[in-house]
Formats: structure tokens, sequence, C-alpha cells
């Protein structure tokens, strides 16, 4: 009996799958056929000879406290995950500028451009001057973790105070797993598919709980696999992990001098290059109890909040408790 229940179950899930994958629909290189939650403006700019276009939404409240967060996505996400976020801080009176990164959402995905977080606290920084804001709260999630702290080191009088959601980078995963080049991270990227993408948020973000809210965002990665042009998404997003790969902030984060939140999801498990560590390395890595309570004392004047049964997305995954962490801070 057992068996022909666990044989159902297998089955049940199976066809569960198919018919998440039969929804799903091929999306436009910059996502000109998916709809974001407020708005979309843009920015030209001029980078390594050639001009890219930079998205961003600006949400503006409507009574206004005189002050702006800024909104960083992740690597596999776009701005408008953060709908409920900015309509929380909306209606406290926060202003909420949320960007598309160069080879992300609604921005251009250039066939050749050296990547860098440099680069993008730059383009993150011309689209506030654009809008002539002087001073921001900085919150970035996961890979906008990274370039959030790099923004905050170049700028810091741009940044009145830094929240960190889960972000990558706490660790150099350069000093313990095998290099991949651009061209293996290519052929990598282009074997992607919606099951491969979910098995690995699945594992990595979610911790092996599958919520029906979670498939927008999955559904966004999966629906460009089915375009004929997700090569250029491919090669973009190569480019993009060999960034996060080889350009580690967590050598300084002793530098930062703005007040600074981190909110850590205990049950994230997410690191890049994990699948390739060695035997015995492999599990060690993500380890984010042990790697958020490090990085809160590598950090002045920062504060730690531990958000037990959550991972990588606690904004999505927790939402109630994500905010009032940051309302708190706020």
């Amino acid at each position: 009996m057992k068996k022909i229940l666990s044989t159902l179950f297998f089955l049940a899930s199976l066809v569960s799958l198919q018919a998440q994958q039969d929804k799903l629909r091929s999306l436009d290189v910059n996502l000109d056929n998916y709809t974001y939650p407020y708005p979309v403006q843009y920015i030209t700019l001029e980078i390594q000879k050639q001009s890219l276009v930079m998205a961003f939404m600006d949400v503006k409240p409507a009574a206004p406290n005189g002050k702006t967060v800024l909104l960083l996505h992740g690597k596999n996400f776009n701005g408008a995950y953060w709908e409920q976020t900015a309509k929380a801080l909306a209606a406290n009176g926060y202003r909420v500028v949320i960007p598309d990164q160069v080879r992300f959402g609604k921005s251009s995905k250039p066939a050749h451009l050296q990547y860098s977080f440099q680069l993008l606290a730059q383009n993150t920084k011309a689209v506030l001057d654009s809008l002539k804001i002087q001073s921001v709260t900085v919150l970035g999630h996961s890979m906008g973790g990274m370039l959030a702290t790099r923004f905050a080191l170049m700028f810091p009088e741009r940044t009145a105070k830094l929240i960190l959601a889960n972000p990558i980078g706490l660790e150099d995963w350069k000093t313990k797993v095998p290099y991949a080049s651009v061209d293996k991270q290519f052929a990598k990227e282009l074997k992607q598919d919606y099951d491969s993408l979910k098995q690995y948020q699945l594992k990595n973000y979610y911790h092996n709980t599958w919520k029906p809210a979670y498939d927008e965002w999955l559904n966004l990665l999966a629906g460009w696999t089915l375009s004929k042009d997700y090569p250029l998404i491919a090669w973009n997003s190569a480019l993009t992990s060999d960034m996060i790969f080889t350009q580690p902030v967590c050598y300084e984060f002793e530098n930062l001098k703005v007040p600074t939140l981190l909110i850590i999801g205990q049950a994230d498990r997410t690191a890049i290059g994990k699948d390739a560590a060695p035997a015995g390395v492999k599990e060690t890595l993500g380890n984010y109890p042990v790697l958020g309570r490090l990085t809160q004392q590598k950090i002045k004047n920062s504060k730690l909040v531990e958000l037990d049964g959550v991972g990588h997305l606690p904004h999505v995954e927790a939402f109630d408790r994500f905010i009032k962490a940051v309302m708190d801070f706020l």
C-alpha cells in the first residue's frame, strides 16, 4: 500500500509539474510582454563604447516623509519582485526607487560588456542623479546585497543606511570552489529549463518547500529559456556569474561606515559554484546562520535579525517578519 501511495504521489507531482510548464510563455529579451507593478522609466548610459538602456521604477508616496529607499534585486530576479516591499514603504511615506540593473529585467542585454560591481554602482548612482536624489537607504537582496555593499563603499555620502537581506558573497567562493570560465558558465546556462531552475531554487532558496507565491519569479526565468533570444540572456548571465565569483566584497565589510541591518533567513543555503565544490567542502558552503553572525561582527554599527525557518527570499517567503525588521531599523 505504501509503495502504491508513493507511486501515485510521484505521478501527481509529474502532472502538476507538466501543468505548470504548460502555463509558461516565451518572454521577450527585455520583458516587453511582462507588466511591472509600477510605471517604468528609462535612462540611457554610454558604457564601453555603446549606448545601453537602464529601466527603473520610481514609486512616490501620497504623504512623503522626505526619505528615499533604493531597492536592489538579486541575480535571478528583477525589480518587479519588490512590489509588496515598495507598497509598504510608500504607505509609510518613503519614496522608493527600484532599478533593473543592466543585463536584468527590462534593461539592456549587451552582446559584450565587462561587468563589475563598481560599474553597476555607478549606473545606479546615475539613476539617482537623474532623479536629483542625494541620499538613500540602500536595501539589497542576494546579488543586490553585494551591489548595495559596493555602493555604500563607493558613495558613503549618498548612503544614509544599508540593509542587506540574505546577501550572497558573505564568503569568498573562489578560495573553495574550482573556477569555471565564462564559456563553461554559458554552456551551463544554455541547458537551463523550467525543471532545472525550479530544482535549484527549491533546494537552495526555499528549503525544499514550494509555495504558489514563488511561481511568478520562477516563470520569469523559465519563460526566457523559451525565447529565441535566450542565448543572449544566457551569455549575460554567465558574465554576471563571473563578476559575482571573482569580485567578493566580504573582505571590505570592515570599511562600511553607515548604520547597517542584516536580515538573514536561517534556512538559506545559497552559494555560487556549490555543485562543483569538492566533497567535504560543498556541505560547508552557504551556511547562512554562521555567515550572518560572522558578517555582523565585521560591520561596525550593525544589527542582525535572524529569521528562523526562512530561506533566501525573506521579502517573498516571510514578508510580515521581513518588513517589520526593515521598518524598525528605518
